[in-house]
């Protein structure tokens, strides 16, 4: 089965500003790596891991000499990380605010393995790999997850102290050949690479002091609006799972829920189920993604019309022009007139 990972559109953030940082293109970018600019403008948004690392891969070679992990962590904010980030905020200590991201993990990525323990000098927060239907499956990627570890240094030293350095981290990653590590700078601390998992260990001292911004009337109301976000996100990314199917599917024919259902691991009454428990259905969620898909094709103008109704899972014009003109209120062609019209003005 494979399964789409979704994360915080609170992470493109971060890249806008590491990218703008190096004057890097943002625009240019996100549209090489398909990505939709409007996700910035909703926290909410979920965007693949597989854009997030395609992404990062993109900057990097665009910006030689300067660290991409480091500069993501130099500019992170909680509030990336939506209501999240304020509930890390109100929270008592350090150690209560990185609790949060434990209990709410699946917040921050639909796959997440994370745990935070108590070690000899500090606590230890660690990203581990998944085991999912006997693969292990990492819930970030292995730069992902060092940014991950590096912006939660950065929130440590923002709320914390600004001089402080983890007892120690230790990192999946091989030791870099590079006489200077940009992350040994950045952490300030000694960095074991090689490990079985990613991990930041906050000293003792550092980890139960209270916060400058702990607020108990703020970290309980935080607390029930993270508890109404997380039914939202899990709602939106069994969308996604099905969503990410039906592109697996396109183009040529549209899938057929028992197919989508057989690909994602579960029953046909089982999805049915969960879907009318969320209130929608799989045609609903089929509609919706054929539409935005073809509305997205409409503007690349060396696709003909019927080459979009291909791309979208119909082998008759005449049954994609009475789709389209369903889900526009105009016929594909009517539509792209306009959007130059539209240009041209």
């Amino acid at each position: 089965m494979n399964i789409e990972h979704a994360v915080m559109s609170g992470w493109l953030i971060l890249m806008v500003r590491a990218m703008q940082a190096c004057d890097v293109d943002v625009q240019e970018a996100l549209a090489a790596c398909e990505i939709d600019w409007e996700e910035l403008g909703d926290l909410e948004s979920r965007v693949t891991l597989t854009k997030l690392v395609e992404l990062l891969n993109y900057a990097s070679t665009r910006a030689p000499g300067r660290d991409m992990r480091v500069l993501m962590a130099e500019n992170f904010h909680p509030s990336m990380l939506h209501v999240l980030g304020y509930a890390m905020m109100s929270a008592p200590s350090l150690c209560e605010s990185l609790d949060y991201i434990v209990r709410y993990r699946r917040i921050v990525s639909s796959l997440c393995n994370v745990r935070l323990q108590e070690v000899t000098g500090g606590f230890e927060f660690g990203i581990r790999p998944v085991r999912l239907e006997q693969r292990v499956v990492p819930g970030l990627g292995m730069r992902e997850a060092e940014v991950f570890i590096a912006s939660l240094v950065k929130f440590a030293r923002d709320l914390v102290s600004s001089d402080l350095t983890p007892l120690c981290v230790y990192l999946e990653a091989e030791q870099p050949r590079q006489a200077v590590d940009p992350l040994q700078e950045f952490f300030g601390c000694e960095i074991h690479y090689g490990h079985s998992y990613n991990a930041v260990v906050f000293r003792q001292e550092h980890a139960k002091r209270k916060l400058l911004t702990h607020n108990s009337f703020l970290a309980r109301s935080h607390e029930a609006m993270l508890d109404e976000y997380l039914a939202r996100v899990d709602k939106s990314d069994l969308v996604n799972l099905i969503r990410c199917k039906i592109y697996d599917y396109l183009p040529g024919s549209a899938p057929a829920q028992t197919e989508v259902a057989e690909g994602l691991g579960m029953s046909l009454r089982n999805l049915q189920r969960r879907l009318s428990e969320q209130g929608t259905s799989y045609k609903e969620i089929l509609e919706q993604t054929r539409r935005k898909l073809a509305v997205k094709y409409m503007g690349q103008a060396n696709l003909s019309l019927g080459e979009i109704g291909y791309l979208v899972g119909f082998s008759s014009v005449t049954n994609f022009n009475r789709a389209f003109k369903r889900w526009t209120g105009l016929t594909p062609g009517d539509y792209r007139e306009n959007q130059v019209v539209h240009h041209l003005n």
